[in-house]
């Protein structure tokens, strides 16, 4: 089977994540199962993101880029939706923050690696104390713990394997609800449907190991498409209501 590397992969989850963004934007225009059918797109950026880390030159560098485009989202945010307000159309997507966030922990298990001490100590005690605030970020619930399996069993598919299962049987537990009917019921877990991110893994299993294209129009593709495309969205809302 053809295996991707990673900016084939970055592509075809720009695709469906734009799929998904549409749905919420035109819900009467595009099909509900846009949404589920996504559900693997923060996931493999998460492993993407993990990936990049033992590949970068400049672990604190590429941390901090992703902490400057979250609070670049954030102010966007703040002045798309100031603007829109009248017609309560409102961005308040960013995923940027939650993978920052996720890289800053897995940052500091490495940065422990190379201490001793009271040093090492400290930086594994300030990377757990960070994973909670994870519920204060976008899908951070569920990319908070993904980030840390993909990291600790990068080395190990299996126990990867077995990590992404636990996690998805307990997030399918916490987002069951018992409708009247059957239908009903599949509606529901459609919408409520972040355990679907292990439709990820199939996509990480077929990565090849390469980076693809790497130039700065790949380094800066989804940092530019995310917001932009979001942004975008919103004003066409507004314009259409």
């Amino acid at each position: 089977m053809k295996k991707f590397n990673a900016f084939q992969l970055k592509i075809i989850a720009l695709i469906v994540m734009l799929m998904d963004h549409l749905y919420f934007a035109f819900p009467k225009v595009f099909p509900v199962w846009f949404h589920p059918l996504s559900r693997f797109v923060a996931p493999l950026f998460v492993f993407l993101m993990v990936e990049g880390l033992f590949h970068t030159r400049n672990k604190l560098k590429y941390n901090l880029r992703l902490f400057g485009w979250a609070i670049f989202m954030e102010v966007g945010n703040f002045i798309i939706n100031k603007g829109l307000a009248s017609k309560e159309v409102a961005v308040h997507n960013n995923i940027f923050m939650t993978l920052a966030l996720g890289l800053a922990i897995i940052n500091l298990f490495e940065y422990s690696k190379k201490s001793v001490g009271a040093k090492k100590a400290g930086l594994i005690v300030l990377a757990i104390v960070l994973i909670p605030l994870g519920i204060f970020t976008e899908g951070g619930i569920v990319l908070i713990p993904f980030t840390l399996i993909a990291y600790f069993f990068r080395e190990n598919k299996k126990k990867a394997i077995i990590g992404y299962s636990i996690l998805f049987v307990l997030l399918l537990i916490m987002s069951y609800q018992q409708y009247d009917t059957l239908q009903e019921t599949i509606n529901m877990l459609m919408f409520n449907s972040d355990f679907l991110f292990i439709t990820a893994v199939p996509f990480m299993l077929l990565y090849n190991g390469e980076r693809g294209i790497n130039n700065k129009f790949s380094k800066y593709l989804f940092y530019i498409f995310y917001p932009l495309h979001l942004w975008i969205l919103a004003i066409l809302q507004f314009a259409l209501k």
